[in-house]
């Protein structure tokens, strides 16, 4: 598969930087700028740690960009145990980039990015409270901060606060009303706070937002991080709304409501879709972030069980992205809730192929195998989803429900209360979508 035009222009920069080095082999800015690069856009995470260490073997030479060193190995590390498949592994790696990240801490204490990364680094092994206070520290030095207010509102939900996790998210879009990462977290704390419906009125005003940053990305005014530039007004999109159904009107039952709003959805959605000519044709990010809105808002008409509406919106992500492991995962969600336990399985097992380390997909995939009668292969299956990420209490709970089915009541009661100890420090989105970046 072809590399994009971005990570081309990176990997030249790497390669560019890589002679600098050697031109001024004194000069510690070069392979940190390097590792930068590597962490960021290129995701060379061995590349990036040998940058780094080019800079720690020198020592007090470094002078002041010794702790940005550790900061970049330290974030290596964490993104490392975030792609290792090995429990084991994933431990070892995140110790090194707990230890690497407070070395940093210690060579620099008042630098707030290091503080907000050993916070991220404590939340992603649970270490829940410490995470807190660490961060505290960094909101002192950067109250506005978008990835600090964001890991807030993600530890707040992780304790369960979930008001003060969307009041610090609702806070945080108001300073940045552009950022999809943070209304992605707003939608999910409105799932569990207010329900789907609720929900769907922020998926649709994601839906304007992204068409209106669509339509400035083809004016080629968007910025480097796929915001909007300064003082640009958001035109209202006449064809960018995603209708949502009324189940609650009185006249005509949520039948007849749910259908109108279907026919709407469908005319609403005939409008948007665009010609394959003009597909791709912003940053690919805009794309990814579109099939991520129709995906969330399948999630959301599936949850008020209104499998019409979900359908047409996985189809409108399938319209972006045909094989994404996002999309066959999602179409095997609603043939399960269609009772195609055979076909949920297939596109289950399709999705896995596509994204193996998906713990989302073994999850779904072990408990329908469980279901079809496959009790050795579920099992099987959800270790491999443990074993992958061990987090994951959605899949020790299935494990557990798999093992006791299967007789093994101690095992499974093992399983039960593992899962109950993480479900009690789950964030309702995993830490690990703050960027990790220098």
């Amino acid at each position: 598969m072809a590399m994009p035009a971005l990570s081309l222009q990176s990997a030249y920069a790497v390669s560019l930087l890589r002679e600098c080095v050697k031109l001024r082999p004194s000069d510690p800015t070069v392979p940190l700028m390097a590792a930068k690069v590597c962490i960021g856009s290129l995701h060379w995470l061995e590349e990036a740690e040998c940058f780094a260490m080019m800079v720690i073997d020198r020592g007090e030479e470094a002078g002041e960009f010794l702790s940005k060193a550790y900061l970049a190995l330290g974030l290596t590390y964490s993104l490392q145990a975030t792609d290792a498949t090995l429990k084991c592994r994933q431990d070892e790696l995140h110790r090194k980039a707990l230890q690497t990240l407070e070395r940093a801490q210690q060579l620099a204490p008042g630098d707030p990015q290091v503080i907000l990364y050993v916070s991220l680094q404590l939340a992603l092994v649970r270490q829940i409270s410490s995470a807190m206070e660490q961060l505290q520290e960094a909101l002192k030095l950067c109250r506005d901060d978008a990835n600090a207010l964001h890991l807030l509102a993600l530890l707040f939900s992780a304790q369960k606060h979930y008001q003060l996790a969307l009041d610090v998210i609702n806070m945080a879009i108001t300073e940045y009303p552009e950022n999809f990462n943070l209304l992605f977290t707003k939608v999910k704390l409105e799932q569990v706070l207010k329900g789907p419906e609720e929900a769907l009125v922020t998926c649709r005003q994601m839906l304007r937002l992204w068409q209106a940053l669509y339509n400035f990305s083809q004016l080629g005014g968007l910025e480097k991080d796929g915001s909007l530039g300064e003082g640009v007004m958001l035109k209202k999109q006449s064809g960018m709304h995603l209708t949502l159904p009324d189940a609650h009107d009185a006249d005509s039952g949520s039948r007849r409501a749910s259908s109108i709003a279907a026919s709407r959805l469908e005319e609403a959605m005939s409008e948007l879709t665009m010609p394959s000519s003009v597909l791709k044709q912003g940053p690919m990010q805009l794309w990814t972030t579109l099939e991520q809105i129709w995906l969330q808002a399948a999630e959301l008409f599936m949850e008020q069980q209104h499998l019409k509406e979900a359908g047409f919106c996985i189809q409108e992500a399938a319209g972006l992205f045909p094989t994404s492991h996002s999309v066959l995962y999602m179409r095997g969600r609603l043939a399960e809730m269609k009772g195609s336990l055979e076909e949920a399985k297939q596109l289950y097992k399709e999705a896995l192929t596509v994204n193996p380390d998906g713990v989302r997909i073994m999850h779904s995939l072990g408990l329908m195998l469980s279901r079809l009668g496959h009790k050795p292969l579920a099992q099987k299956v959800l270790r491999d989803a443990v074993e992958r990420q061990s987090t994951c209490h959605e899949a020790w709970q299935g494990l557990g429900e798999v093992l006791q089915a299967q007789g093994q009541s101690e095992a499974a009661i093992d399983c039960f209360l593992t899962a109950l100890e993480l479900e009690a420090s789950s964030p309702v989105l995993p830490f690990s979508i703050i960027p990790r970046e220098l």
